[in-house]
């Protein structure tokens, strides 16, 4: 019997599944019933057996079979295999149909490899988890220490529910995914543990594994022993274990101060008690491919598991939301002393101000916050916001400027001085471009702000004689412009401030800048996926926002110049970037009762850095995706762009029912992977921030805040409004 989809025949011989493609065998189970129990004594004991009979019927192969563990535990399997869409689908029933002396159990889907057996020969990909091989992960990621033998991640670390492998040598790919987003929660007065049962989890784990020993391994968190019913094929498998295990990991030696040597690690399992009635149900989504590279295969299995799960459009009156957002911006920047600001961070629910501090960039924003206020106060006709706008801008200006034309990065107005903070690279491009935004927006009004126009004069010199022979830039440097980090992956931060100067001034160095800091990018970031360092408070590992700072970068480009290398590069970026957001849903609780988790869906949150909590930042994107929409054609951006526009207004108090201090707040970030959040409960100007900046783009370019409403607009009205560049005045 076979089922044939996509030039892949699965066949179903002696009990097994082969899978095969031009009769060439690429992946295997002999013995697709798998049963790990966790035994009396807490170990883990592993169990695999063909099934006994199998049978097609409509289209669908049933497949059947019992297995027996020595402690008397009978689990019946019942298993349907089914062609559903570009792929196939697996649908599970296990019943425990007689309980042993045994404390739980878990089952698993899995594929062995015909390829090799290396797990250096394959590229991997699990969103906001893994990327090729992780080479630009942290060390304690998932996949850095190839010698493991089991790479599991909780689904719900994923922001869609899909691993894949990659054969680099091939092509080949295999991936296996959730099939519907119909995850509960779990016991919530169960403490997790390395080896627990929990009745109510119905969340698996996602990776491979490759098993080298059928004994005992000796480890503080021991994974037990592998017993199997006949000779199990030795090879790389990727898997589906449910419900959901982690490992392995390494942890924090629990030996330390005694004289154990071995490197410990980390597996923590979840088992279903083995009570005789009890059943798993569940199904996966099975896909095989042949691309050229891992970004084809990338994007490929994204679309594809996104078209099925992406949750639903949340509700929310985007023009509101940009009105409320505005009001909170008012209202908190105020004078302290000499300076212009806002609070670095604001307990919720009530916005206790908890630190007053000012960024230049990335989690402080406050040039950025300027531009919107006093963009806002003129074309709203409110005063407040003009005035505290301009007094924001005027205060970096007035102050931040150093010796060798690099602005200062943080403020604190207690010190009434600058704080000794690194100049990121990032840092300044967020700055110095709303500082360019606010002085093109009153010179088009006739008001001229020379000093301002002259702090981003001196900082555009500055950039183009820093730069490095190759294109690049560094990541972080001293106020002396001496390299203090010397990482040049966030290069493209500020190729979009040099292409929009060289727009305002018509100097030709700063475009040569920016067309040679593109160069380095396109070869780095985009074709190698060296996007890191992009958050300037984590280490220098894979990222998401570095991802979108390529994508700003290489779009402005394109903006100027029009060459396909450019719009190339910058859906390269997208592909990669959209890949953080969460774009299915579980369900999340808080242990605050003022929250929007407890009402709203964590969908439309996006993974900060690999495998860690997620936030609200992809917000930023919704202008560059829909624009890149514009630009391609690609309904996919379309989607994804009012998919950002939409959800991610669920970790806000969207229209004042959740009860905090104002509507349109929001926490800063959090992480609900247990599907308990651990948040640090607090706002930062950041996350208000990039819900209004992109809104009021959309409205500056269209007219409207809803993406459907641009939609509206005549195709040829809707090209001309993309082309933002056409309204730059230049001044010689």
């Amino acid at each position: 019997m076979r089922l044939a989809c996509g030039g892949y025949d699965m066949l179903f011989v002696n009990g097994g599944i082969e899978v095969r493609k031009d009769g060439r065998l690429l992946y295997s189970n002999e013995r697709p019933m798998f049963v790990t129990v966790k035994t009396a004594f807490a170990a883990s004991e592993f169990y695999d057996e063909a099934y006994a009979d199998i049978a097609e019927a409509d289209g669908r192969i049933a497949s059947r079979g019992t297995l027996t563990v020595p402690s008397g535990s009978v689990f019946a399997f019942h298993d349907v295999y089914e062609i559903a869409g570009a792929g196939f689908k697996i649908s599970r029933n296990v019943q425990v149909s007689k309980a042993g002396d045994d404390l739980g159990f878990s089952t698993k889907v899995s594929f062995t490899s015909a390829e090799s057996d290396d797990i250096r020969d394959y590229d991997c990909f699990a969103p906001g988890v893994w990327y090729k091989q992780n080479e630009f992960a942290p060390d304690t990621a998932i996949g850095k220490d190839p010698d493991n033998e089991y790479f599991w991640r909780t689904e719900t670390r994923f922001a869609l529910p899909l691993f894949a492998m990659q054969h680099i040598a091939t092509g080949e790919a295999a991936s296996l995914s959730r099939w519907a987003a119909d995850a509960t929660l779990p016991s919530t007065d169960i403490v997790r543990s390395e080896n627990i049962t929990d009745p109510k989890c119905t969340v698996g784990s996602i990776g491979m594994s490759r098993p080298k020993s059928q004994t005992l391994n000796y480890m503080y968190y021991g994974y037990g022993i592998r017993k199997a019913l006949g000779t199990a094929p030795a090879g790389l498998s990727i898997d589906y274990v449910y419900p959901g295990s982690d490992g392995q990991l390494p942890v924090d030696n629990p030996y330390a101060g005694l004289d154990y040597r071995e490197k410990p690690q980390g597996f923590q399992r979840v088992n279903h008690p083995v009570e005789a009635g009890f059943e798993q149900n569940y199904a996966v989504a099975v896909h095989f491919g042949h691309y050229a590279g891992f970004q084809p295969m990338m994007k490929g299995i994204w679309r594809l598991t996104y078209d099925r799960l992406r949750d639903k459009l949340f509700e929310v009156d985007n023009e509101r939301h940009f009105h409320n957002g505005m009001n909170i911006l008012i209202r908190y920047t105020r004078p302290y002393g000499d300076a212009y600001g806002l609070p670095f961070a604001c307990q919720l629910p009530d916005m206790d101000v908890s630190s007053v501090s000012f960024q230049f960039g990335f989690v402080g924003q406050q040039p950025g916050i300027g531009y919107q206020l006093l963009r806002y106060g003129d074309k709203e006709n409110v005063p407040e916001a003009y005035e505290k706008g301009v007094g924001v801008i005027d205060f970096w200006v007035r102050t931040a400027m150093t010796e060798s034309g690099l602005p200062r990065m943080c403020y604190n107005p207690t010190l009434r001085g600058f704080e000794p903070y690194p100049h990121y690279i990032r840092m300044l491009a967020d700055g110095i471009e709303a500082i360019l935004d606010a002085y093109l927006y009153l010179r088009r009004k006739g008001e001229e702000r020379p000093s301002w126009l002259a702090f981003c004069r001196r900082t555009a010199d500055w950039l183009v004689n820093a730069q490095n022979e190759d294109g690049s830039f560094y990541r972080a440097y001293h106020a002396d412009g001496t390299v203090r980090m010397d990482s040049k992956s966030n290069t493209p931060s500020v190729i979009r401030f040099l292409v929009q100067f060289y727009l305002a001034s018509g100097d030709e160095r700063y475009k040569a800048a920016a067309i040679r800091a593109g160069r380095w990018s396109f070869e780095h970031n985009y074709r190698n996926l060296e996007y890191r360092g992009g958050t300037c408070d984590n280490a220098d590992i894979q990222d998401k926002e570095a991802g979108i700072y390529a994508l700003f970068g290489f779009l402005a480009l394109y903006d100027l110049t029009g060459q396909p290398d450019w719009l190339e590069g910058a859906i390269g970026a997208a592909d990669y970037t959209e890949t953080w957001t969460y774009a299915w849903r579980f369900p999340v609780i808080a242990p605050w009762p003022k929250h929007p988790f407890n009402q709203f869906s964590i969908s439309g949150q996006s993974i900060i850095t690999i495998g860690g909590g997620a936030d609200v930042y992809m917000a930023a994107c919704v202008f560059a995706y829909y624009r890149l929409y514009l630009m391609t054609g690609d309904a996919h951006f379309l989607d994804f762009a009012e998919f950002i526009h939409k959800n991610t207004r669920q970790s806000t108090d969207v229209d004042g029912s959740i009860g905090y201090a104002m509507p349109g707040l929001g926490h800063e970030s959090g992480n609900f992977a247990s599907q308990t959040l651990r948040s640090h409960y607090h706002w930062l100007p950041w996350c208000t921030y990039v819900e209004v900046d992109p809104a009021s783009r959309l409205y500056d370019a269209f007219g409207v805040y809803e993406i459907a409403d641009a939609q509206k607009l005549p195709p040829e009205e809707r090209a001309r409004r993309k082309r933002i560049y056409d309204a730059f005045a230049r001044e010689a």
